[in-house]
């Protein structure tokens, strides 16, 4: 009997379906994701290959050092067929996994994703007589193939019960349980760990990627769910990715309740509009409302340069939509800009200011007939005029400012809060609008009074950021601590509830 065995067979004796052993590792048991009690000391790297023997051949060790991971089957004589999966570490050690096969020989799949169809059986069900050991591991190709087979079913059920929850996000861990943000606060998806190799849409070409340390982007369609924007990395923990879940249609503006009316910045014949906020505050959500809502009232011809594509555009009959993908179709925004310029666009939407270079091209784009929707991380009015000045050496910050208060039209700041009555989340928003005077205090470098300007510009459509936290808050929508944690002046917000 080999010596993997030996575990196996208290696999078998706890009624579990999983075995977990890694260097340096305590071992785990699990039973359809539940942990069964085990208790073992971590595994030293020379125990662990003694403990594999014949399953971890040089070939497949080898395979292991260059892509980092291997799935094969094995037949153990007296417990019948495991599934295999080994991954290397980013400390460099590895991690093993045994899943045990059920009585047709169907590798028995973790909780977190019942209704996927298992790959197609193999022999070898438990009590059926083995050769040895070694004649009945499977060649890893035919594993990696049946993975790659499972994994869209696994994605898109794994996504589907996130939404479900009515998630924003989804995070992952290999190995370990998912985790959705709903409503800003985490929550498991399921008690079931993930496994990430068999479980995400991406081909080995993209792993070996990851592995040498790149990240993974794309987005896809899901029926019946919508869109999923996926991030692919290698953390500390082994592979991890991050979900953002998307409806498949952009939004209306009128969806997004907005406190003040963005509608007519769409209307715009030039200019740039600015959009900020943090990670996860709906920036891409209302730059698409905006193009949708321009492609719903104008004739034009939108070019969009996003990493990657997110909501979909109906363009109707009266607009053409060309998208293009940052790495995809072309290779940076810098130069997705320059080509745009050429293309006759009436409206340009850049998924983020990034860099000088794609700042100077979009002020030009505004400067030059063209209306200019894009994005920037920032948590103010006054902080979005000063980031875009400081990408800049301090000698041209006389130029850029003259530019900005020539062209900018408009910036709209925005946070999501948690509702206080019912689930969900409402948008606070700051929106400067560039007028005369707010053009002069950007020209001269004078932006610590945009903030007093906007308090008095509401008939310009201006609002402050404590003001309409304040408006929420009064209007029982939100929490008052809630809301006192996301304003920039804690000082103006009180003022603002005590009026």
């Amino acid at each position: 009997m080999a010596r993997i065995d030996s575990l196996l067979s208290i696999l078998r004796q706890q009624n579990a379906n999983e075995l977990q052993l890694g260097t340096d590792r305590e071992p785990k048991l699990l039973a359809h994701g539940a942990a069964r009690r085990l208790s073992l000391p971590a595994t030293p790297e020379a125990t662990l290959r003694e403990l594999l023997g014949e399953i971890l051949t040089p070939q497949r060790d080898e395979t292991l050092r260059t892509k980092g991971r291997v799935h094969a089957s094995y037949a153990s004589g007296s417990f019948g067929m495991f599934e295999v999966k080994m991954a290397v570490r980013a400390d460099g050690g590895f991690d093993v996994s045994f899943v045990r096969s059920d009585s047709d020989g169907v590798a028995a799949r973790a909780a977190s994703a019942p209704s996927v169809p298992p790959p197609a059986g193999r022999a070898g069900a438990p009590g059926t007589a083995a050769p040895s050991p070694l004649s009945r591991v499977a060649d890893s190709s035919t594993s990696s193939s049946a993975a790659r087979e499972e994994g869209p079913a696994a994605f898109a059920h794994l996504v589907a019960s996130a939404a479900s929850l009515r998630a924003s996000d989804v995070h992952l861990v290999d190995g370990a349980p998912p985790i959705a943000r709903v409503d800003g606060r985490l929550r498991r998806v399921s008690q079931a760990p993930v496994h990430l190799a068999s479980t995400l849409p991406i081909d080995d070409a993209s792993i070996e990627r990851i592995s040498a340390g790149h990240s993974f982007e794309a987005a896809c369609d899901l029926p019946g769910v919508g869109r999923a924007r996926l991030h692919v990395f290698r953390t500390a923990e082994g592979l991890a990715a991050a979900i953002r879940l998307l409806p498949g249609h952009a939004p209306s503006l009128a969806s997004l309740h907005m406190p003040v009316s963005l509608d007519d910045l769409v209307m715009l014949p030039n200019g740039l509009v600015i959009v900020c906020g943090a990670t996860g505050a709906g920036k891409s959500t209302t730059l698409a409302a905006l193009a949708q809502e321009a492609l719903r009232r104008r004739s034009i011809v939108l070019s969009t340069l996003e990493d990657p594509i997110e909501y979909a555009l109906d363009a109707g009959d009266s607009c053409v939509v060309r998208r293009r993908q940052i790495g995809r179709d072309v290779p940076d925004f810098v130069a997705g800009l320059r080509d745009a310029l050429r293309e006759d666009p009436d409206v340009l939407l850049v998924g983020e200011m990034r860099d000088p270079g794609t700042i100077t091209l979009a002020l030009t784009a505004a400067e030059t007939g063209h209306l200019v929707l894009s994005s920037l991380h920032s948590g103010s009015a006054a902080s979005a005029v000063e980031r875009i000045v400081d990408a800049y050496p301090p000698e041209r910050a006389s130029q850029i400012r003259v530019q900005l208060a020539d062209c900018l039209k408009a910036i709209v700041v925005q946070r999501l809060l948690p509702r206080a009555q019912r689930a969900g989340r409402v948008p606070a928003v700051e929106v400067l609008r560039v007028t005369h005077a707010i053009g002069s205090i950007i020209r001269d470098g004078k932006t610590a009074q945009l903030a007093s300007t906007m308090q008095s510009g509401r008939r310009e459509g201006m609002i402050t950021l404590e003001r309409c936290l304040a408006d929420r808050v009064l209007a029982g929508e939100v929490d008052e601590e809630v809301a006192r944690a996301m304003a920039n002046d804690v000082g103006s917000f009180s003022m603002y509830l005590s009026r």
